[in-house]
C-alpha cells in the first residue's frame, strides 16, 4: 500500500491579539497511507486550495457560546478547502472527483462526514475559485444580496465592511443589478479599492465619520 508523508499546519497554542506566524508551526507528520480502512465510510481527499477566512481568527482563541468551536492547540487547523478525492468509501464519492467544503490545513485529509461535501460540477473556472466566489464568500454574499435583501435597478444600497470577501461581492453584485452602492471601509487604502476596483459609486473610512447617520446623508444626496 502507497504511504506519502503528510504536512500540516498546526496551532501550537491559543492566540492573543493579532496572529503571527510563530503561533503555527509547518509540521511533517508520520507517513499516511493513501488507501482508506475496509468499511470505512469517509473519502481522503488531497487537498489543493484552502480558504484563510476571517472567522478563523475566533477560532484561534478559547471562546465559548460561537456558533463554531474553537481550534485544539497542537492539531492541524481546518477550515474550508477545494480538493481532489484519491479514496472514497463513500457512495456519492469517487476517485478523481473533485470536491469543496470543510477541510485540514494539510496536504492529505481525511473526512469521517463526507455528507458535507460538495461536489464540483463546473470545471471551467480556476478551481481557487472555489475558496471565493464559488464557495463560502460567494455564496453568503448571493444569498444575503439576492434572496433576503433583493434590491432592484435603481435603488439605493449601503454596504459595510465592503472591502471583505463578503462585502466586496455583495456591492458588484448590487452594481450589476444597476443600483447605487456605497461601502465603507477601516482605512484610505481599502476606501480606494472599492471606488477604484470593485466599481462603488463612493465609499467612505467609517473610522473619520463621527455620525454614522450624517455620513450616509452626505453619500446618499438623493435620498435626503
Amino acid at each position: 500500500m502507497e504511504e506519502v508523508k503528510n504536512q500540516q499546519v498546526i496551532l501550537k497554542d491559543y492566540v492573543n491579539g493579532f496572529p503571527k506566524e510563530s503561533d503555527m508551526l509547518l509540521k511533517t507528520s508520520t507517513t499516511i497511507p493513501l488507501k482508506l480502512p475496509q468499511g470505512s465510510n469517509g473519502v481522503l481527499l488531497k487537498n489543493l486550495y484552502l480558504s484563510c477566512d476571517p472567522y478563523m481568527r475566533g477560532r484561534m482563541s478559547k471562546t465559548e457560546g460561537s456558533y463554531f468551536e474553537p481550534f485544539t492547540p497542537g492539531s492541524p487547523i481546518t477550515g474550508l478547502g477545494m480538493a481532489k478525492v484519491v479514496d472514497s468509501g463513500h457512495s456519492n464519492f469517487k476517485k478523481g472527483d473533485l470536491v469543496w467544503g470543510g477541510t485540514g490545513w494539510e496536504e492529505y485529509t481525511i473526512i469521517t462526514t463526507p455528507e458535507t461535501l460538495f461536489k464540483i460540477q463546473d470545471t471551467d473556472v480556476p478551481l481557487s475559485y472555489y475558496t471565493g466566489i464559488l464557495g463560502m464568500p460567494g455564496m453568503t454574499a448571493y444569498y444575503g444580496f439576492y434572496e433576503i435583501c433583493a434590491p432592484k435597478k435603481g435603488e439605493y444600497v449601503f454596504v459595510s465592511s465592503a472591502s471583505g470577501a463578503v462585502g466586496q461581492l455583495v456591492g458588484q453584485f448590487a452594481k450589476l443589478t444597476g443600483c447605487y452602492v456605497v461601502g465603507s471601509a477601516g482605512t484610505k487604502e481599502k476606501v480606494e479599492l472599492l471606488k477604484n476596483k470593485f466599481g462603488f459609486d463612493e465609499a467612505f473610512n467609517y473610522k473619520d465619520e463621527q455620525d454614522l447617520d450624517a455620513a450616509l446623508k452626505r453619500y446618499f444626496p438623493e435620498r435626503n
